[in-house]
């Protein structure tokens, strides 16, 4: 057999070059030989260096392994493999590793970026490295993103409450420095200003997206505020936060107030009570943007495209009818 074929069949990026049957021959007789390619040899021939950097703000929020699953498996199979590095939401820390990245040859970069008005990040547009954005963007739009349609899953988290008799709604949320901050923001007072009358919602930002930003704006909405009802929650770590501070209080959830989260993270269906919440698919979300990266590197697409995928409304234990009025449940349409 001639050396290229062997080559050809053993790497992973070229799965259409041989047959199915030559394919089987070249690794069975790799094994037999306890042959492995040698990576850096072949980055040296092809001028490839096999990777893609992914870039993340936070390892320890549960929505992010399922994404950079997503993401490694699409990649996996196209014969690259993933470099991670934790930002740890520090705009100095995401430069630095952003060009270490790019240093190692990186062939693309996936990015959830620490803010959105990252420098370093919107410097990558037009530059050498492909680039795609995941569940965050930045202001300048000129990046390809892959997200949820986060402002849909609001406004039905929104219009479900008001269906349950609720119009004493508050939004609890992350820094205005993200742009899943402003996005799911901007969906609740569009929401809440054609559901309920009277004066806006109150909406208080946490310092992060994090259970005890979440219990600290909770806090601080229950001392402002005795007469809220419900709270659609910037996403899952917050609304944790608003049950700690429920509790705080001395009240309850939902008897008290109805708490909706955002994003279905895991576990989030063993909380108690149950999070009602806007689950986001984090799994498909990373896979989108690596085929979004994989059809950059081959020269398939170009521009800044946004793709949203759809949320759903997943209705527990969380929410339930106000103590002030009788639900009205015409036209409801969420999964139980």
């Amino acid at each position: 057999m001639h050396p290229g074929t062997a080559s050809r069949a053993l790497d992973p990026s070229l799965p259409d070059r041989v047959t199915a049957e030559t394919k089987r021959k070249v690794e069975d007789a790799a094994r037999e030989l306890g042959y492995a390619p040698d990576p850096a040899a072949r980055s040296l021939r092809t001028r490839r260096s096999g990777f893609v950097g992914v870039v993340v703000p936070d390892l320890t929020n549960p929505v992010i392994p399922p994404i950079v699953r997503g993401i490694e498996q699409v990649l996996w199979s196209a014969g690259l493999a993933c470099l991670l590095a934790d930002t740890d939401n520090d705009v100095e820390r995401e430069a630095a590793l952003v060009a270490e990245l790019q240093a190692r040859r990186c062939e693309g970069l996936i990015v959830s970026t620490a803010t959105r008005h990252s420098a370093p990040v919107a410097a990558l547009s037009g530059g050498p490295v492909p680039t795609v954005l995941v569940t965050r963007d930045i202001d300048a739009g000129t990046l390809p993103f892959v997200g949820a349609d986060d402002a849909s899953g609001v406004d039905r988290a929104v219009g479900y409450l008001t269906e349950l008799g609720h119009d004493r709604i508050a939004h609890v949320t992350g820094p205005v420095e993200l742009s899943t901050t402003v996005v799911r923001e901007r969906a609740f007072r569009e929401a809440t200003e054609r559901r309920v009358s009277g004066e806006p919602a109150p909406v208080l930002h946490g310092e992060a997206f994090t259970i005890p930003a979440g219990r600290r704006a909770a806090g601080d909405l229950f001392r402002r505020r005795d007469d809220i009802t419900a709270i659609v929650a910037g996403n899952d770590m917050i609304a944790l936060g608003c049950y700690a501070a429920l509790a705080e209080a001395g009240l309850r959830c939902p008897d008290d107030i109805s708490i909706v989260g955002h994003n279905d993270m895991p576990l989030a269906s063993s909380l108690q009570p149950p999070l009602t919440t806007v689950a986001i698919p984090q799994y498909e979300i990373g896979r989108e943007a690596a085929r979004t990266l994989l059809d950059r590197l081959a020269g398939e697409a170009s521009g800044a495209p946004r793709v949203l995928l759809e949320t759903e409304l997943i209705v527990r234990g969380s929410t339930a009818p106000s103590r002030a009025a009788a639900p009205s449940t015409h036209g409801l349409r969420a999964r139980v």
